[in-house]
Order: C-alpha cells, then sequence, then structure tokens
C-alpha cells in the first residue's frame, strides 16, 4: 500500500537524500516523507514548496507539496521497520493499530520525538516562542484572540513536559475548520516556528475555545455506547469516518475493553473504526 501512494503522491530521488512528496497539507507530506525514508524529523530538511489545500490555515485548494532533504546521515539509519514499532511504543496499542499511530493527529511531530528523543527543552520556552507565534498568526489572519497557556488534562497516554496554548475570542470557528483539520495546521505552523528558535520539535499542544478537550470527551462518550451496543447485539459497528488522531482517541478509549476491540478500515479521507465483539 505504501508503495502505491509513493508512487502517486511523491517524487523520491535517491533513498539517502529525500525528494518531492505530495499530500492534502504540509503535515501530511512531511508525514509520507518520513515513512518513506525511514527517518525522523530531527534528521531532514523540509522546503515548502506548494503550502496545500489549506495553505496557511486553510485558504488554498491544492495540494501541499513538500521537497525533504535528508541531512548527514550516522552510518545506520533507522529502517522503516523502526519507525512502526517506535509509534507502536509510543501510543501503546495493538498491532493492528500501527498504521493509525503513524497516522496521528498531532502526528508528525509525536513520531519525531519518538524516533529521536530531542535534548531537554524548557516548557517555558516553549509557551514564551509558541504564545508569539500564535499572536503573530492570529494579526497577520486579522482574527482576535487570545493567547493563554493552560494545565495538559491529565491521560494515560499523554506525553510529559506538554506545553498547551488555548486561544480564547469571538468567531474562532474559522481557526479550527472541518473536524479540527485547520487547527491542525495552526498547531504545526506554529511547532515549526517554535522549532526554529529551540532547534528541535517542541511538545506543543494548540486549542481553539478547548475544542480538543470537548471533542475528544465527545468521542470517547460515542465510542462507549457503540460498545454496549456491540455487547447487547454481537455485531460490529462501523463509526464514521475519521481522521487519525480522533481514530486514536476510540481505539484508546476501548483498549482495555474485555468485551470488544476496534480496527480501523478504508483508506484516506474514508477510513474509519470499526468496533468488534472478542470471541
Amino acid at each position: 500500500m505504501m508503495s502505491e501512494r509513493r508512487n502517486s503522491n511523491s517524487t523520491p530521488v535517491h533513498p539517502r537524500r529525500g525528494g518531492e512528496y505530495q499530500a492534502r497539507s504540509v503535515d501530511e507530506a512531511v508525514l509520507k516523507a518520513l515513512r518513506d525514508l525511514g527517518l525522523s524529523r530531527d534528521e531532514v530538511d523540509v522546503e515548502v514548496i506548494k503550502p496545500g489545500s489549506r495553505g496557511l490555515l486553510g485558504l488554498l485548494g491544492e495540494e501541499a507539496v513538500v521537497r525533504v532533504t535528508v541531512r548527514s546521515m550516522p552510518a545506520a539509519a533507522v529502517p522503516l521497520e523502526g519507525v512502526r514499532a517506535a509509534a507502536e511504543s509510543t501510543y501503546e496499542v495493538a498491532p493492528r493499530m500501527a498504521e493509525d499511530s503513524l497516522e496521528q493527529s498531532g502526528g508528525t511531530a509525536a513520531l519525531a520525538r519518538s524516533l529521536a528523543p530531542a535534548p531537554a527543552e524548557a516548557p517555558e520556552d516553549v509557551a514564551r516562542f509558541g504564545t508569539e507565534a500564535l499572536r503573530n498568526l492570529l494579526g497577520h489572519m486579522g482574527i482576535e484572540g487570545h493567547v493563554t497557556q493552560e494545565e495538559v488534562p491529565a491521560q494515560g497516554d499523554a506525553e510529559p513536559a506538554a506545553v498547551l496554548l488555548n486561544i480564547d475570542g469571538p468567531d474562532l470557528g474559522v481557526l479550527i475548520g472541518r473536524q479540527g483539520e485547520t487547527l491542525r495546521d495552526l498547531q504545526f505552523v506554529a511547532s515549526l516556528i517554535v522549532s526554529r528558535h529551540t532547534q528541535h520539535w517542541p511538545n506543543l499542544i494548540v486549542d481553539v475555545e478547548h475544542y480538543k478537550s470537548r471533542r475528544q470527551k465527545s468521542l470517547v462518550d460515542l465510542a462507549k455506547r457503540m460498545a454496549d451496543r456491540v455487547r447487547v447485539s454481537g455485531q460490529p459497528i462501523a463509526l464514521e469516518p475519521m481522521p487519525p488522531h480522533e481514530r486514536r482517541f476510540v481505539h484508546l478509549a476501548l483498549r482495555d475493553d474485555p468485551d470488544v476491540f476496534t480496527e480501523s478500515t478504508g483508506q484516506d479521507e474514508k477510513r474509519k473504526v470499526v468496533i468488534l465483539p472478542r470471541t
């Protein structure tokens, strides 16, 4: 499956030098390159050739194209199997969910950190640079918003020392977008700006009016309700198509359930979670 996507959506050059990669967003194109090369984000340089269908926060209608160049490599590069193993270990999910782990919604950053741990970062620096970056982005977009640092909600799979910046203000739906797509772009761009200051990918979470926490709670509640139906009927239930990070919420919500288990099925935008009874 990976080779088919690469043939249609990327222009690879020498396997140790990089190439051009195409996807719906810059984030996905970079992740596609990391998968193809079997490398971490800290081992490549990324040049954005086309910003993608949403460009900077959802304004253009074409796919993103990036040129990825491999930096000077150590003697042994990380193989693709190592990428999958690292992602699986990071998210503590079953083998059947490895692909979903790699696709994760706050995907590229988490994958890069799992493969090549960054130097110890000062959360106060990430918060300071992140707040400045978001304020500048909002100013350029002509959007009124107030950026504040908040405590990261306690979660079983939460990463340590994460910095959460929440944006409040009037009429901020434009910053969220369909299924949070624009918000993911905003987080990626802010993280990219911060990384220029810290010299490594920051553990930064960007939210808008607590959308992420509200959406996560809604998905967890949905997953548990559907799991109850599966328990009673003994028949699998397929949820609506979701982006990778939302599918992950469902997987994590039911991973310890003794009566059901989850799988992802479908391709690209039609990929969805199916809840099945354990036999």
